[in-house]
């Protein structure tokens, strides 16, 4: 199991306009020993504004939000906060939210029927600069992924080298670093050092939004 690095505790900010669900959430999360909830708030602007001012590593959301949806609110918060990791945590299982949640940002995207242990555990794999979306929602972005590597559209040549578009096909089959490490016999930091290159490249957020456009660029095949 993935622990956070070092002896600080991943600072998370919870933000659900649910009371009794974030509340019950924040006294689970609270029992973990590496995880501190730093803020609290019930809708998407205070999310942004709890965003800056406590600077926290990881921001479960919720979708469904008043104000400012949990969509909004995510491309507000990767604005002012890019080093921030979002979670969105949901009850909401359709494919627009789950698309536009990752085209926005989010690094992860659960639904609220997960166990406190796995919430936790996403807050660690994220904080670690992984991604990671529930099982069921999971199998609609593969759907998505097949159907934007259909034929009969030509993508754009991109600046990324053989090694990188080889670290890329390996995560898009839900490899983590260690894992990709180990297929290509190299270091997990280089795996990382491939990953940040990548976005970095494609101007994108996180693993989950490369992997996509790399589909619709036709980058990628799936069976």
């Amino acid at each position: 199991m993935t622990e956070a690095t070092g002896s600080e505790p991943v600072r998370v900010l919870v933000v659900d306009d649910q009371e009794l669900f974030r509340r019950g959430l924040i006294m689970l999360l609270g029992q973990e020993p590496d995880i501190e909830v730093v803020g609290e708030g019930a809708d998407g602007v205070v999310a942004t504004e709890l965003a800056i001012s406590t600077a926290p590593d990881v921001v479960l959301l919720d979708v469904r939000m008043p104000r400012l949806t949990g969509v909004e609110a995510c491309r507000a918060i990767k604005e002012a906060v890019p080093a921030a990791k979002i979670i969105m945590l949901t009850v909401s299982d359709e494919e627009a939210d789950l698309y536009e949640s990752v085209k926005n940002g989010a690094a992860g995207y659960l639904l609220k029927d997960s166990s406190i242990e796995e919430v936790a555990q996403a807050v660690r794999v994220v904080n670690e600069g992984q991604s990671l979306i529930s099982p069921s929602m999971a199998v609609k972005l593969i759907d998505e992924f097949k159907q934007m590597s259909k034929p009969e559209r030509q993508g754009p040549a991109l600046r990324l080298t053989e090694r990188e578009l080889e670290v890329l096909r390996m995560v898009a089959k839900g490899l983590n670093n260690r894992e990709v490490a180990k297929e290509l016999f190299i270091s997990e930091n280089t795996v990382k050092n491939h990953v940040r290159n990548i976005l970095e490249k494609l101007q994108l957020h996180s693993r989950m939004e490369a992997v996509m456009y790399a589909m619709r660029e036709k980058l990628l095949d799936l069976p």
